[in-house]
């Protein structure tokens, strides 16, 4: 009898596929961009650089994605210092290379160069085999009142909810 979780080749199934632990997340991207497309990359750490993010500090709120020397790379993402590292220890803010495929990679980098377009950090997550993973997202810049229109939208809903509940509990049974 074969295992319920398992597909034919052991690995798991699609519906499994889910994102693991969670390390760190730019909750304020979606409300400065149009998110039009994801993509998930892997990305190439040192080991103290591992264990960081195993105790769960860094930020990707600053980070972005872009070329360099013809492969993808992103910047600016923030994994502190592992505190019983020795000398050997990683640079916090340095470039690491993200792993995707070539098709993928010219895709993305040409959506950015011809829609001026930006590639954004949305999520960094382990999965469930313990590698480390960038969920970005291909993003257009918001205008200003594009994102006080956002806000509008919220809030009448959050006010429609409010009004609702309120009418369920003046209704009787």
């Amino acid at each position: 009898m074969a295992d319920k979780g398992k597909d034919k080749k052991g690995g798991a199934k699609d519906k499994d596929k889910g994102q693991g632990k969670l390390i760190a997340e730019n909750r304020k991207a979606r409300y400065e961009y149009f998110i039009e497309d994801t993509i998930e990359a892997g990305i190439m750490l040192v080991g103290t650089e591992v264990k960081s993010l195993r105790v769960g500090r860094a930020t990707i709120n600053e980070a972005h994605a872009g070329a360099m020397k013809d492969e993808l790379w992103i910047f600016n993402l923030n994994i502190p210092e592992y505190t019983a590292g020795n000398r050997f220890n990683h640079e916090p803010k340095r470039p690491r290379k993200l792993l995707v495929h070539r098709k993928q990679m010219d895709k993305l980098l040409g959506q950015v160069k011809i829609k001026g377009m930006t590639l954004v950090p949305l999520k960094m997550y382990f999965t469930a085999r313990g590698l480390v993973k960038v969920l970005l997202g291909l993003g257009k810049g918001k205008k200003e009142y594009e994102k006080r229109e956002v806000i509008k939208q919220r809030d009448w809903q959050r006010q429609q909810r409010e009004m609702l509940k309120k009418n369920r509990e003046l209704m009787p049974s």
